[in-house]
């Protein structure tokens, strides 16, 4: 029993230490934002890599669950004659709360393990280092950017989910006999702006920062090895994946969005 309270005590410990270390990441990072030469560059190019490289997958897979969503939802609404809400259901799931979660899901899958490896890569390689022997911050060069292009590129990629996933639940309930306005109609009616729009906009740029902040740390603060950089990249996807989904329920139940 003793011992048992003691690995508990221990691991506790360790948690807190370890979200102390990421906290003190996260700060070293906006104090490199303040800092000059404004790295726009590379801010741009990190851009490309873990946004525009990422809109294929996000729109195929928006298409698809928008898709199911729409079968899914018309098959229930009919048993009740109540079809005609399908473009309520879709948009409302969807903008609400599939398309900001499932975004950074698939956005740490692709673009999170891929920013973790590469820093882990630099670090096991002594390219931080060869950085501070050359007198340049890693942290503003390497890190920065990537964190920062993370926060930009999540609510564009929500969004362009969300978008995707509202046109496959459209082509499916119209395949299915849908009136085409009256699922737009019922789209139009139920979201609002301030509710749902923006509540949708928040939860991914909370995620994006997240993410981000997850993705630079593990790949940061990995074994200089090829081990080390793959468990770092497997612990981003795992880590990064539970703190979405616990952020996501805080964030219903706070702010109801």
């Amino acid at each position: 029993m003793i011992t048992q309270l003691a690995n508990l005590g221990a691991r506790s410990i360790f948690f807190i230490e370890e979200v102390g270390r990421v906290a003190y990441f996260g700060g070293q990072i906006l104090v490199a934002a303040a800092k000059r030469p404004i790295r726009a560059r590379r801010f741009v190019d990190e851009v490309f890599r873990l946004g525009v490289l990422s809109l294929i997958i996000i729109c195929v897979c928006g298409l698809a669950v928008g898709a199911v969503l729409g079968l899914q939802g018309y098959n229930t609404l009919e048993r009740f004659g109540a079809t005609d809400s399908l473009g309520t259901v879709v948009g409302l799931s969807l903008i609400r709360e599939l398309g900001p979660v499932l975004t950074a899901l698939l956005t740490t899958g692709r673009a999170g393990s891929a920013t973790t490896a590469e820093i882990g890569t630099m670090a096991a390689t002594e390219q931080l280092d060869g950085l501070r022997m050359m007198s340049i911050n890693p942290i503003h060069y390497v890190v920065m950017p990537k964190a920062f292009a993370m926060v930009f590129v999540m609510p564009l990629l929500s969004a362009l989910f969300i978008v995707c996933g509202i046109a496959g639940g459209y082509l499916v309930g119209v395949f299915w006999g849908i009136d085409p306005g009256s699922y737009m109609t019922g789209l139009e009616s139920a979201v609002t702006f301030q509710d749902d729009i923006l509540g949708s906009f928040l939860k991914s740029l909370i995620f994006g920062i997240l993410v981000g902040l997850i993705s630079t740390y593990r790949g940061y603060s990995s074994e200089p090895t090829s081990a080390g950089v793959s468990a770092a990249t497997t612990t981003t996807v795992v880590e990064a994946s539970v703190v979405i989904l616990i952020f996501d329920y805080f964030i219903t139940a706070l702010w109801g969005v």
